[in-house]
């Protein structure tokens, strides 16, 4: 699959099939994150690989919004090192975690991005020391189909904007024509 076509095809997915994701599977998905970029090349992350029934359960009681992590296969829990890169880690862990979103979506699993946990709650359940901050969780496992009527209604109601809209050329341009120059404008 082309990244364009993964970037196209990924979608937030808050049901999984029980199906265990292949070892071969999940290492791709950790090396796509490990082969991220990261400000001076710091590589501030740690992952942690969650596939315990009972870990994950405790893990989705953590959030509002984490309840259907319980069903989800694996849950990586991305970690950035605040001393590493204290002024980069979360956003060197972010830009990991999203290579870890297209590769699982390359190989044909689902996945949701989580910032709705109890980090406190995570930390001492995975010992997670101190100078590690728990960035986000991502659900990955094989999609199970369920209508989810919430997703529709959201993706109805907000829809993707439009390119124009959120780009401008040489400057701001807010509601104004926005044109892209060409390669050879000065």
């Amino acid at each position: 699959m082309e990244v364009f076509e993964a970037i196209q095809r990924r979608k937030s997915v808050r049901a999984y099939a029980p199906t265990l994701v292949p070892r071969e599977k999940l290492e791709r998905i950790l090396e796509a994150a490990r082969l991220a970029p990261s400000a001076e090349n710091r590589q501030p992350w740690y992952f942690i690989v969650v596939t315990n029934p009972e870990k994950r359960k405790r893990i989705a009681k953590s959030g509002r919004f984490a309840g259907f992590l319980e069903e989800s296969p694996v849950v990586i829990v991305g970690c950035g090192d605040r001393k590493a890169s204290p002024k980069w880690h979360v956003v060197d862990v972010a830009i990991a975690m999203q290579n870890m979103v297209l590769a699982a979506t390359a190989e044909g699993l689902g996945t949701c991005w989580i910032g709705s946990f109890n980090e406190g709650l995570v930390r001492r359940l995975l010992k997670i020391p101190e100078r590690l901050k728990v960035v986000a969780l991502l659900a990955v496992g094989y999609p199970r189909k369920k209508p989810d009527l919430m997703a529709k209604i959201v993706h109805f109601i907000r829809r993707k904007k439009k390119l124009d809209k959120i780009v401008g050329f040489e400057e701001y341009k807010g509601n104004a024509p926005n044109v892209y120059p060409g390669p050879n404008a000065r």
